[in-house]
């Protein structure tokens, strides 16, 4: 089991949608204080688009948007940026300035910006961008937070009631297992029955077992003993969303959130996609075979090969 199997984008930025008040508390408290919660916040990621300074934004990044008010009345964005795929990027402090200027100079509104980064380089840890010429001097610092770090914080990430914890686990355990499918069934095994000892309501458990199910992929036999275990679990313990949690796979919008990710993958691979591949690709409702899919747009060497692995389905 290889690391390119793991899908983190498209979960992440289903997760930060679902809970992003708990996510700003979570990792960034002192930006969370400043936010009024009370009004409603707008996620607008079309605004990506015009801050996007180059073609390669976005492949290694998850990125939202999202307009708040803060707590004095004023109308502010935050930026946020989980660099999921955890490499160590040069670039990465210089991105974050351009998007932050170029969200300022749209919308002459103050900007938060925050990272989030998931590479294994304990050592890189990019909190600022800057330079000077000539006297002038212009700099951006941004809070950083550093998933390695929560090793070390593993019964806090137990312990907690925000559903992040249970995030940061499920992500920590992915790569550390990435080479051991075993490993990788009994932490989500451990994972997902947590779920249910925190006393989450019914839509909070669907929301972070469809995370977890997703990030924590495992081989065909692996993933059938996980679905016998699940049963198991419902039968002795009476746990009354086993069933539905077990349904999540085939709900719409976890398979045209998979349909978007394997067209979005190839239209970044090969800039164009035929007509005949996005309409066949949104007639697959099977999500065993959407993820096959999106592992294959991203190994493929061609639009062809893929067309020929799609017509196999």
């Amino acid at each position: 089991m290889n690391e390119p199997n793991t899908n983190y984008d498209s979960p992440w930025k289903e997760i930060i949608e679902e809970y992003f008040p708990q996510f700003i508390e979570f990792f960034f408290y002192d930006a969370y204080v400043e936010i009024d919660w009370e009004r409603p916040y707008e996620f607008l990621d079309t605004e990506l688009q015009q801050l996007e300074p180059d073609a390669e934004i976005g492949k290694r990044l998850v990125d939202k948007v999202a307009k708040v008010w803060l707590l004095n009345g004023e109308e502010a964005w935050v930026l946020i940026h989980v660099e999921v795929q955890g490499q160590y990027d040069s670039k990465f402090p210089q991105r974050m300035y351009i998007y932050n200027y170029r969200l300022f100079d749209r919308h002459k509104k103050r900007v938060i910006s925050l990272a989030v980064l998931a590479d294994n380089d304990v050592n890189w840890r990019p909190q600022s961008y800057g330079y000077q010429l000539g006297g002038c001097r212009v700099s951006l610092e941004f809070p950083t937070v550093k998933l390695l770090d929560y090793e070390a914080q593993w019964q806090t990430l137990e312990e907690t009631e925000n559903p992040f914890g249970l995030v940061v686990m499920a992500h920590l355990k992915t790569k550390a297992t990435s080479q051991n499918p075993e490993s990788r069934l009994q932490w989500k095994l451990r994972l997902v029955r947590s779920l249910f000892a925190k006393g989450y309501n019914r839509e909070e458990i669907i929301g972070l077992f469809r995370f977890i199910d997703w990030i924590m992929f495992l081989p065909k036999e692996l993933a059938d003993s996980f679905k016998v275990e699940l049963r198991n679990d419902e039968e002795v313990n009476r746990m009354r969303y086993v069933t539905s949690i077990e349904r999540l796979a085939k709900e719409e919008g976890v398979i045209e959130t998979l349909r978007e990710s394997v067209i979005e993958t190839l239209a970044t691979r090969f800039e164009e996609v035929p007509i005949r591949v996005v309409e066949a690709v949104n007639e697959i409702d099977d999500v065993a075979v959407l993820k096959s899919l999106f592992r294959r747009a991203i190994l493929v060497s061609s639009m062809a090969e893929f067309e020929d692995d799609l017509t196999a389905f």
